[in-house]
């Protein structure tokens, strides 16, 4: 993790940085490197991806295609991360992702980075939907199970809508509230998977085998083929490891950026990778009560495996530890998808760009961008009140259009070769060799998510995840031929020096 430190020079060094690149300080810059890294990682949450969609990995390859599926993953995700975090000491700024992509472009960088940073821009209104969603499903389940609030359609999108309100007030408050809360989920996530995985080793008489755990394979799917089905399975992994370019979003708040940023990127995925994997394998010996599923009567396997390995109220206490972890990731989600948003209504390509652009003076946060992100994550949940196959789609969607949106600077980086001009964190001559695997993975599970994951397939079961990303796709694309084109010229530049620093004075005086 990256060193902290308070010298002003090195303020100055990152605020010079930020001017050459035509930005002014116009965001607060007080994050430490380790604070940086906590929103990552607290977004990446492996108490949110791995619970959330448990119940999906066991049918879609079961315990096998999970355990084996997670650390096959990494490997990928790693490379992704290391690739992406090479670009972000270039380019430490809060545009991140479509930012890289106009510098990076030999041509065409307005297109690139248009197309990039919207499938970024929906990528992370879906993962913050699919967070957050989470969250009201497991709380949702407690409160059933507690007080005999029903785990409803009507109730979980009733709790969500709470949730994205308290996180939206949270980050109101500005960056420093947040980054605190932030570096408190570092440990929470941390201690809870230990006091997890220690009250399901320690208190339950029974454990299933080594062989169940590491080696039995369920279709749950209706489809024939082994391969397939393991395949699918993979989503859980792929959906968790997400949402570490929160590292680049906040880049703009963080002290040492070039270099914070981009370990911010990678120590996230490993100790998640790690932690993950621990988590997923105490839980799998645990389960008690296995006929082909985990049977939930509130629809929420994890937490019928706690209250059946454990008793009804360590199991309860369990399900908090997880509700309160998911409720950190999705309000580190909601900061960086409304850094993104600000960023990219800065450079006008956003509807309503000055709207959400707007920065509250008192807090210098983008108080506006916030509410947009909590905003658009409820539209997404939506459909969830008719068809219980939103939130795979979310997850899908979200887990598409992300790494989309992370590998297209990677691959720009790749076209560059030596023109690439390195920031002081980069991969020396492992560059090429990570970028080009880091592609190829990216366009696998670019295939792979789109396809059916039900046999057979019907109107519940059909997989919205292609409807869903041409409708991104053929409305960003329409926009762009239609007006865009005239006018994005990819991330402006703010001004003179003597303008940028006009605006940075201004800011100071009314903090």
């Amino acid at each position: 993790m990256a060193e902290v430190s308070n010298q002003p020079e090195e303020q100055d060094a990152d605020a010079a940085r930020l001017h050459a690149l035509g930005y002014a300080q116009e965001l607060k810059r007080t994050m430490s490197g380790f604070s940086n890294f906590a929103v990552s990682f607290t977004i990446i949450s492996i108490l949110s991806g791995c619970l959330t969609l448990y119940g999906f990995g066991m049918t879609t390859g079961g315990p096998a295609a999970m355990i084996w599926g997670w650390p096959l993953v990494g490997v990928f995700v790693i490379l992704v991360g290391l690739g992406m975090a090479e670009v972000c000491s270039s380019f430490p700024t809060a545009g991140g992702l479509y930012y890289w992509a106009a510098k990076l472009a030999p041509r065409n960088g307005a297109a690139w980075s248009w197309f990039t940073g919207w499938f970024n821009l929906i990528g992370q209104v879906a993962v913050t939907a699919g967070i957050d969603f989470g969250a009201a499903l497991f709380l949702n389940a407690f409160l059933d199970l507690q007080f005999g609030f029903a785990a409803t359609p009507g109730h979980t999108i009733l709790l969500l809508a709470i949730i994205l309100v308290v996180h939206g007030a949270l980050n109101t408050f500005g960056v420093r509230i947040v980054a605190v809360l932030n570096s408190v989920s570092v440990w929470w996530h941390l201690i809870g998977v230990l006091v997890i995985v220690g009250a399901l080793v320690f208190v339950p008489d029974h454990h299933q085998s080594a062989s169940f755990v590491f080696g039995h394979f369920v279709n749950g799917t209706g489809w024939g083929s082994s391969v397939y089905v393991f395949a699918l399975g993979l989503l859980v992994a792929q959906y968790t490891l997400t949402g570490y370019d929160a590292s680049a979003h906040m880049t703009e708040e963080t002290k040492n950026a070039s270099v914070a940023g981009p370990r911010g990127i990678v120590n996230s995925i490993l100790v998640s990778l790690v932690a993950g994997w621990v988590l997923l394998i105490g839980l799998t010996f645990a389960i008690q009560d296995y006929d082909g599923a985990v049977n939930s009567s509130t629809g929420v396997p994890p937490a019928q495996i706690f209250l059946d390995a454990t008793g009804a109220a360590t199991g309860k206490f369990l399900l908090l530890i997880c509700i309160g972890a998911q409720l950190f990731c999705g309000m580190a989600s909601v900061t960086a998808n409304s850094r993104m948003i600000y960023a990219f209504a800065r450079d006008g390509a956003v509807p309503g760009s000055k709207i959400w652009h707007r920065i509250n003076k008192r807090t210098q946060t983008p108080t506006n961008a916030v509410w947009l992100a909590a905003g658009g994550a409820m539209v997404l949940a939506l459909p969830y009140l008719w068809s219980k196959t939103a939130y795979a789609a979310v997850t899908s969607i979200a887990t598409v259009g992300l790494y989309v949106a992370y590998v297209i600077p990677v691959f720009l980086r790749l076209r560059r070769g030596d023109d690439f001009e390195r920031g002081p964190w980069h991969l020396g001559r492992w560059s090429r060799p990570v970028g080009i695997v880091a592609c190829l993975w990216v366009l696998v599970i670019f295939v792979l998510f789109m396809l059916p994951q039900v046999s057979p397939i019907t109107a519940d079961t059909f997989n919205y995840t292609p409807v869903a990303f041409l409708v991104v796709l053929g409305g960003a694309g329409v926009w762009w031929l239609a007006s865009a084109r005239k006018w994005f010229t990819g991330p402006k530049v703010q001004g003179s020096a003597e303008e940028l620093a006009a605006v940075e004075q201004e800011l100071k005086e009314i903090g």
